[in-house]
């Protein structure tokens, strides 16, 4: 018989206690011999007998093993867990489990001696019998001691003598993001120290994986190790292995490891972190045999100003610790509110008090310090008036948005937290719920905090369910301020609002939530769906939104491969069926049966509940998902069934891509309405492209002018000069190249850089090069040119289409196009470079300038020379017959410019036109020279020769 390491350390040193990292190698040896792991005998250290007969109370764990596959969020988890009884009885043998609560079981399977049970999803109608030898995991519950967030599983057999029991539980999540990281836990509680335990976990992101971490374990009730503060190191024995797309994590301690984190066998929380690569675009797509995911989560955005009003409890029960903490974080949280946010802060207890009446406050050093002083003196006492202190918040802040016209795109939210119950003014929920909801009218969202054990979680949930927020529960004995200030940084800073992600209706069917009312930094959304068009060959994804002063729209195909070519059953791990599970329609099933779980809860219908539980149940029986509704009972397989095997999902670590389908949904795909956007954009013959090669087109005189501009690398040419007047300003920059063999030219040059700068009615400037855009009227946003989107403001608006091209509008009277030029392969002597286009020039004043902008108000006559020098007017039914001459002439402000006839290409060069070439640097064509045209820098908006501005 082996003795425990945990019975000994109840021992005084004066009772002769051994080192503990000695007996904790003598036991690491004495597991490996009994369990055949390893071929060593350590000597018996004696013990007390008494302690023999607590041993054989409960039998070994000689095996626990976690085994995970995360495949574009949606992990797959398997936990095995071995039990040997070497006792001369029976003994029971209790497995244990913390599972994540947002987590579903879909399996589990027990083996005892030679006898195999398997568990079997069915619908609840009734509860368990008291002889089930496992239970199903319960539906959350916040009175039934369980760890914060997680659910617990347990099942409970008897061993008979000298043999063992294996146990087998599979269980499914969707990650969900928030502070810019997935967070990936598995709970490691086996309470006693194990000969073998491992944790391995696998990640498949084809988007690919940035921002890997493995913190230190976390224990449940402190959210730490007690090691030092700043110890960010992993667990020991933590192996981390990644490529661009796939990681690979372990964590296979040896006994001596276990015992110098935890001497009872509790471990704690074994976390995973990590990020995925991701730009503003329209999201990840992901299609797989009839099912989509697509996961949103923009960047570079800048923040919504926000309105929030805090509602905190003060009532007698928060004294002590929990107000202290309260107190601390909303310090730190006043810190953090930006310089364009309002606030106001109201502290109830059987009276609601507000800090500033009927008024949100902006962010000012003087306000922050005032709210500081007020929320110090705050005191617990009275009873809990959760509906008034809920209607005074919503009643303040929907004044607020009446009384001052705030902006749409704003976001205004109430954070609301209490510790109790309601006990005084209106007390019972559904009223409290119904109040609530009328008092905030779908204007703003609601966000709940619970702390402690005796707080209606179910209120609070329901009622942040019902009004667009989330809410969160806080044990009393956590550390709260490190909480608040968790859950804040969740949603204090909105990104975009009024969220609408679309599909063609004709192509997808069952489509989860697709309206959102925020985004915030850090987060995420995620719709998923099943496609029914099967013979289209891509899918139209649209997603509009506001931020701040801008409106965007995002669009793309995705295109829909053939489902071979997204078949994951050839993975190592998916025999036996396994490989049949599409993890895209799984994760589909999963979010359905969540939106459907939080509708009933919303309901006050029984009608609606009973439909709703009814399509919850069924859902979750197809998918073998252990819900509210449905429980696992176990069934035996028979005498001779094969004791459980291990099986998970592994991804291949050579070859996924050919495997996996995980299109970026903003990238263009190859041949697909790219010539359709490009045919669609309405350009004119006035440009500047190519080499530069200018284009001036005279509509009313029907013919164009043309010529070139020898430049430096690096020059900086006024294309459009206006800033005065119409406040529009377009400079282009230079980048060189070497001259084509053969060439007269030393070097060629390109535009690599087009800016265009605008100050009215409001300054904003474009920054455009062939891959980003960069957008900033005082707040800044960086677009890719390789993802379609709009984005729109009052006066200004930018569309891109995929690597094509870019329209830019201003005040609807002024339009520019920027032609993408990009070379597959190309020669030494091109760049990919940009060309600029002026669709519409009817907002520009007459004072125009620029090489391009001194064109647009002013005609230009053509002139034929004849031998006696004197000049003939050519008429437009003349021009055609003119064009052999060599010595033609253009009149230009009264100076005679020589030109030929010359074709040039232009729009990506698939069209050409015809036009007057002026050679020389367009000399005398242009006002000056080209160097009177030159800017010092991009933002330079000078009109005349010799002067710069700065914007």
């Amino acid at each position: 018989m082996i003795l425990w390491l945990w019975l000994c350390w109840g021992f005084s040193t004066s009772a002769g206690q051994p080192d503990s990292e000695l007996m904790a190698r003598y036991l690491e040896e004495k597991l490996m011999a009994d369990y055949s792991i390893m071929e060593q005998v350590a000597r018996r250290v004696p013990r007390q007998a008494k302690f023999l007969q607590r041993l054989e109370t409960r039998p070994r764990m000689s095996e626990f093993t976690v085994k995970s596959t995360i495949i574009s969020r949606y992990a797959f988890t398997t936990v095995s867990c071995t039990m040997v009884n070497s006792g001369s009885e029976a003994r029971e043998a209790v497995f244990e489990m913390q599972i994540p609560a947002a987590a579903f079981i879909s399996n589990f399977t027990m083996s005892i001696g030679n006898k195999t049970y398997y568990g079997e999803v069915t619908g609840k109608e009734k509860k368990h019998s008291s002889d089930d030898k496992a239970r199903d995991k319960k539906p959350p519950s916040t009175t039934d001691g369980r760890e914060n967030g997680y659910e617990r599983f347990k099942a409970s057999v008897f061993i008979p003598r000298k043999m063992q029991a294996k146990f087998l539980l599979h269980y499914e999540e969707l990650l969900q993001r928030r502070l810019g990281k997935y967070e990936y836990t598995v709970s490691i509680r086996p309470q006693q120290l194990v000969g073998r335990l491992r944790v391995e976990v696998n990640i498949l992101e084809n988007s690919g994986i940035v921002s890997l971490e493995v913190p230190p374990l976390r224990n449940s009730k402190h959210k730490g190790n007690g090691k030092v503060e700043g110890d960010v190191s992993p667990p020991p024995s933590t192996v981390v292995g990644h490529t661009k797309t796939l990681a690979k994590v372990t964590f296979n301690p040896s006994v001596v490891e276990q015992t110098r984190i935890a001497r009872n066998g509790i471990l704690g929380d074994f976390i995973i972190r990590y990020d995925v690569k991701r730009e503003l675009s329209v999201g990840d797509v992901q299609i797989l045999n009839g099912y989509f995911v697509h996961y949103f989560a923009p960047t570079d955005l800048p923040p919504l100003p926000k309105n929030v009003v805090f509602v905190l409890d003060s009532s007698a029960s928060m004294v002590g610790t929990k107000l202290k903490q309260t107190k601390e974080a909303l310090f730190t949280i006043l810190q953090d509110l930006r310089p364009e946010d309002h606030f106001n802060i109201i502290g109830f207890s059987n009276r609601i008090k507000v800090w500033q009446q009927d008024r949100l406050v902006p962010v000012t050093p003087n306000n922050i310090r005032d709210a500081k002083k007020y929320i110090h003196n705050m005191s617990p006492t009275g009873g809990t008036n959760i509906n008034g202190a809920l209607q005074t918040g919503a009643k303040l802040l929907n004044d607020y948005i009446a009384q001052n016209d705030i902006d749409a795109r704003t976001v205004s939210l109430i954070i609301f937290l209490t510790d109790g119950r309601p006990t005084v003014g209106e007390t019972q929920s559904s009223k409290i719920l119904s109040n609530t909801k009328d008092a905030i009218r779908d204007k703003f969202c609601l966000f709940t905090i619970g702390i402690g054990n005796d707080v209606d979680q179910k209120l609070l949930e329901r009622m942040a369910l019902e009004n667009c927020g989330m809410t969160r529960h806080f044990q009393e004995d956590e550390d709260a301020a490190s909480h608040l200030k968790g859950f804040y940084d969740e949603i204090g800073t909105p990104l975009l609002s009024d969220i609408r992600v679309d599909y063609p209706e004709d192509n997808v069917e069952q489509v989860t939530q697709n309206f959102f009312p925020n985004y915030f930094n850090g987060s995420e959304i995620i719709i998923a769906g099943k496609l029914i068009n099967h013979t289209s060959d891509s899918l139209h994804v649209e997603v509009t939104a506001s931020n701040s002063k801008k409106y965007i729209l995002l669009k793309t195909d995705v295109a829909i491969d053939l489902p071979s070519r997204n078949d994951i059953r050839g993975v190592p791990g998916l025999e036996d069926g396994k490989g049949d599970k599409n993890y895209i329609e799984r994760a589909w099933s999963y979010l359905t049966i969540k939106e459907l779980l939080n509708s009933r809860l919303k309901s006050d219908d029984n009608q609606e509940k009973d439909y709703l539980t009814e399509k919850a149940k069924s859902m979750a029986l197809t998918y073998n998902f252990v819900t509210p509704f449905t429980v696992l009972k176990m069934r035996e397989a028979g005498l001779h069934s094969e004791p459980p095997q291990e099986d998970f999902i592994s991804p291949l670590t050579d070859g996924i891509g050919e495997k996996l389908q995980s299109l970026q949904g903003h990238k263009a795909p190859p041949g697909i309405h790219r010539q359709q956007d490009k045919q669609r954009i309405k350009i004119s013959k006035t440009s500047a492209d190519g080499d530069p090669h200018f284009v001036i087109d005279f509509p009313s005189s029907k013919f164009s002018v043309c010529f070139n501009i020898d430049g430096e690398p690096g020059d900086i040419l006024r294309l459009v000069s206006d800033h005065k007047e119409s406040g529009v300003t377009v400079n282009g920059k230079l980048i060189g190249a070497p001259a084509p063999p053969n060439g007269h030219k030393k070097h060629r040059t390109y535009f690599s850089t087009i800016t265009i700068l605008s100050n009215k009615p409001e300054r904003s400037y474009l920054e455009i090069t062939p891959k980003r855009i960069i957008l900033d009227d005082g707040e800044r946003l960086l677009l890719s040119c390789d993802r379609s989107a709009v984005v729109r403001s009052s006066s200004l608006e930018v569309s891109i289409s995929a690597n094509s091209n870019i329209t830019v509008t201003i005040r609807d009277t002024v339009s520019f196009v920027i032609l993408i030029h990009h070379y597959k392969k190309p020669a030494p002597y091109q760049r990919d470079h940009l060309g600029f286009y002026i669709s519409n020039s009817k907002g520009l004043s007459s004072d125009s300038h620029g090489l391009l902008g001194q064109f647009l108000n002013h005609e230009v006559k053509l002139l034929q020379e004849s031998l006696n020098t004197s000049h003939q007017q050519v008429g437009q039914n003349q021009t055609e017959a003119l064009k052999p001459n060599p010595t033609n002439t253009l009149k230009v402000k009264g100076r005679l410019v020589p030109v030929v006839w010359k074709q040039r290409r232009i729009y990506n060069g698939q069209q050409e036109v015809d036009c007057w070439f002026a050679k020389n640097n367009a000399d005398k064509l242009i006002d000056g020279s080209y160097k009177d045209y030159l800017a010092s820098h991009p933002f330079d908006t000078g009109t005349s020769f010799g002067m710069t501005n700065n914007v």
